[in-house]
């Protein structure tokens, strides 16, 4: 009896030992399913410099804004992808796609032909003005009523290569350049301009009405600077990515987006949520 017994635990055993091994064998299988999907995406790094509200800003130490969520709602359509955004200072955001650490850069970031050497552009963001934050007696239309006045300037930003190319196409009538640190806030620069260390900062308007509002620097004004430029680019903003092979397949990738959350109305939304309003551009930017 206590043979049988032993023979019927015995067998008991080896039952379930084997329905554990099949058992194992199952989710291993699972698991190397699951493992080789993760190797089919792909991430990529998006660089924000989460200071230039309300294209991108940080809130509950989390990138946000108009730029980052719109990078967000694209690559939601491209699940062969893994979007990951990390936040540096602006002289970083740039040269960090340039060393291939970041693959996509959102932040504000207009078209110049030196940029175009170097990179390249997705479909355009949205569309604003450039302008300039001043003291409310100062009176500005163009960049020339800026003459012996002073600003503080990026040294990799657009709006620091639009005020050189101004100083030298007008030697006599310069504007005063100061290069601060890329990691030197918008806010304060214009906390600058509203104390009297410099005259002005060059923008665009959106992100000037915003900062100003926020900040409560009720003695600034914000004047749009009527443009000399007969660039098709003017006041777009795009993403940008690496110049080469991977560039140009995630470029092409996400303007096949942007034009489906242009047609379906996902940028007007976003553009109304961050900026107040509707400053998406038109169908034909996406052909």
């Amino acid at each position: 009896m206590k043979t049988y017994q032993k023979f019927i635990v015995s067998t008991f055993v080896l039952s379930a030992t084997v329905a554990l091994v099949a058992c194992g064998k199952s989710t291993t299988k699972a698991e190397k399913n699951e493992s080789s999907k993760a190797d089919n995406v792909t991430t990529i790094t998006v660089a924000t410099d989460a200071d230039t509200k309300p294209f991108t800003y940080s809130e509950n130490n989390q990138a946000t804004g108009y730029d980052v969520e719109v990078a967000r709602a694209v690559f939601k359509e491209l699940p062969e992808y893994k979007l990951k955004v990390e936040i540096t200072d602006f002289d970083s955001v740039v040269a960090g796609v340039d060393s291939g650490r970041y693959q996509l850069a959102a932040n504000d970031i207009g078209w110049n032909k030196d940029r175009a050497e170097k990179y390249y552009f997705s479909a355009p963001l949205s569309k604003s003005n450039n302008a300039v934050a001043v003291k409310s007696d100062l009176k500005v239309k163009t960049l020339g009523d800026l003459a012996g006045k002073s600003t503080e300037v990026l040294p990799s930003a657009n709006f620091t290569t639009i005020l050189s190319k101004y100083n030298d196409a007008n030697p006599d009538k310069q504007v005063k350049l100061n290069y601060v640190d890329g990691s030197y806030p918008t806010a304060s620069r214009l906390a600058d301009v509203d104390s009297g260390k410099i005259d002005f900062l060059l923008y665009d308007a959106i992100s000037l009405k915003t900062i100003i509002k926020d900040k409560g620097l009720d003695t600034l004004k914000v004047n749009n600077i009527e443009s000399e430029s007969t660039d098709p680019h003017d006041g777009f903003e795009y993403f940008l990515y690496t110049k080469d092979e991977k560039g140009k397949e995630l470029q092409t990738k996400v303007d096949k987006v942007l034009k489906k959350l242009q047609s379906n109305g996902t940028l007007k939304e976003l553009s109304e949520k961050y900026f107040g309003g509707d400053f998406v551009p038109s169908a034909d930017a996406y052909k």
